[in-house]
């Protein structure tokens, strides 16, 4: 599809989000559709470093959870910069994430690839540092992933995830089971929620601020909205290449990496920009309603 319209370059707003907001130091791979299968039968798309296990590293993983009926080339740019950053992603390729079960199984297949001699991950990825992430629907699969996940799972990430007023409006996504609910085992491990100011579907009644006041006082947390973001700007390049997006993804890439390489690498710098008071992400004019109890560690 050409582009819907062109998109102004974006700008960091901030000196550790330019960092991160930059390509990582790895050169990228990827595996569509090779890898087989979730307990539903979905196979899973992988992108990680092409120079994987350099220096001995052991690289996080970061389970993928796709919107209701997109698929996960859709969100190539972004999960292509991640793995630019170290990470090995995996995503079932799978329309309804909501539950959060094909995201777990991707954690256990790589789990299991990681001690499989045969593998290309034999001894290469750090099980210990493990992250859920998704877009809308998949944004409530990473918690529920987190939730059931008994602490394997150490940071959700929730993308333009549907608010409570929204999801509940519409037809169930997953037979037999509620999407909506926030999952009630939620109490470890750290959890971000981003969002777009121009996204009804994430900011409609009880959105994303809601969303951030349920959760435990325990969990560490973050919030904000990207200015000018819509529902689908997650989906975008440098650029808008779909509906529902107002400038694409550029705005999200640093401190997407940044939350990620803080909670699972233990990169000071980066997590330093989410410390309640003081963090850079808290004073970004790119975005607004920025609120968390992030503390030093």
């Amino acid at each position: 599809m050409a582009p819907v319209h062109a998109a102004p370059v974006y700008q960091p707003g901030g000196a550790v989000e330019a960092m991160y907001f930059a390509a990582g130091p790895h050169p990228v791979t990827t595996r569509a559709g090779a890898d087989c299968c979730s307990s539903t039968g979905e196979a899973y798309d992988i992108w990680y470093p092409a120079d994987l296990g350099a220096s001995r590293t052991r690289h996080p993983i970061i389970t993928w959870g796709d919107g209701t009926l997109a698929h996960p080339r859709e969100y190539d740019y972004l999960l292509r910069h991640l793995a630019s950053w170290g990470f090995v992603v995996i995503a079932p390729d799978l329309t309804n994430t909501g539950t959060g079960a094909q995201m777990l199984d991707a954690v256990h297949y790589l789990t299991q690839q990681n001690g499989d001699s045969a593998s290309e991950f034999y001894g290469k990825l750090d099980t210990d540092a493990i992250g859920a992430m998704g877009h809308s629907q998949g944004g409530l699969g990473a918690l529920a992933a987190s939730a059931k996940s008994n602490g394997s799972i150490k940071t959700a990430v929730t993308l333009e995830m549907p608010s409570q007023t929204v999801c509940a409006s519409l037809p169930p996504l997953i037979p037999g089971y509620n999407v909506c609910d926030i999952p009630t085992g939620l109490i470890s491990g750290s959890v971000l929620l981003v969002s777009g100011t121009e996204d009804p579907v994430s900011t409609t009644g009880t959105g994303m601020r809601g969303v951030y006041d349920s959760l435990p006082a325990s969990i560490p947390k973050a919030r904000a909205a990207l200015v000018n973001a819509s529902h689908n700007d997650i989906q975008g390049q440098p650029g808008c290449v779909n509906y529902g997006c107002n400038d694409g993804v550029e705005g999200y890439l640093g401190y997407l990496t940044a939350w990620l390489l803080g909670e699972l690498r233990g990169d000071s710098t980066a997590r330093g920009v989410f410390v309640s008071g003081t963090g850079e992400f808290l004073h970004n004019t790119n975005w607004a309603d920025q609120a968390g109890n992030i503390t030093e560690r």
